[in-house]
């Protein structure tokens, strides 16, 4: 039987720089696709709204992938957005943030769906990022959960015309259809 060598930061920064995405998770490597048009069209627009409501209250500051999260020396993640409210501000530094920021956004696609939803969310509740939000395109729905008690459950589930607030923001008054791109990607 092999034994089963677990990678750390210091493999993850040795990687190629290949144009591939990369995480480590619980020492494992994962390489992911490269996201799709319609996945960027949702992120930017979320960015958008996010970053909008953020700086305007100086709340802290909203990030983008690709952006090392280092939840430990064998956790390494990328999500697609990441807020850390002031108090988390010190955990951003050069290499990354380290540690978990107050909120981790998964914008989910085919190819992600099942690690966003099973070993990324239970990686987040056991590093304790307090708010999470999973982002389905194609169900045109936010679920926006809160950490209590070491499990993730379910505050939001945002979908529509209507403006909601999503923890950890007040008065966010976000409108999960301006999300969704009107455009056809079926080409």
């Amino acid at each position: 039987m092999t034994a089963r060598v677990a990678l750390t930061y210091q493999d993850y920064a040795a990687l190629p720089d290949d144009g591939k995405r990369y995480e480590i998770h619980d020492g494992e490597l994962s390489v992911m696709t490269a996201p799709t048009s319609g996945h960027q069209i949702v992120s930017v627009r979320l960015l958008t709204a996010l970053h909008r409501h953020v700086e305007a209250r100086r709340l802290g500051l909203v990030l983008h992938a690709p952006l090392d999260v280092i939840l430990s020396d064998t956790t390494i993640v990328q999500p697609d957005l990441v807020y850390l409210d002031r108090e988390r501000l010190p955990a951003l530094r050069r290499r990354g943030v380290e540690g978990p920021p107050t909120l981790v956004i998964e914008i989910l696609s085919p190819t992600t769906a099942a690690t966003d939803r099973g070993r990324k969310r239970a990686l987040y509740a056991r590093y304790g990022v307090p708010n999470l939000w999973l982002v389905d395109p194609d169900a045109r729905v936010i679920d926006a959960y809160v950490l209590r008690g070491g499990e993730y459950a379910l505050a939001v589930r945002a979908a529509g015309g209507q403006p909601l607030d999503l923890p950890p923001f007040a008065d966010l008054g976000l409108v999960p259809d301006s999300l969704w791109s009107p455009f056809s990607l079926d080409r």
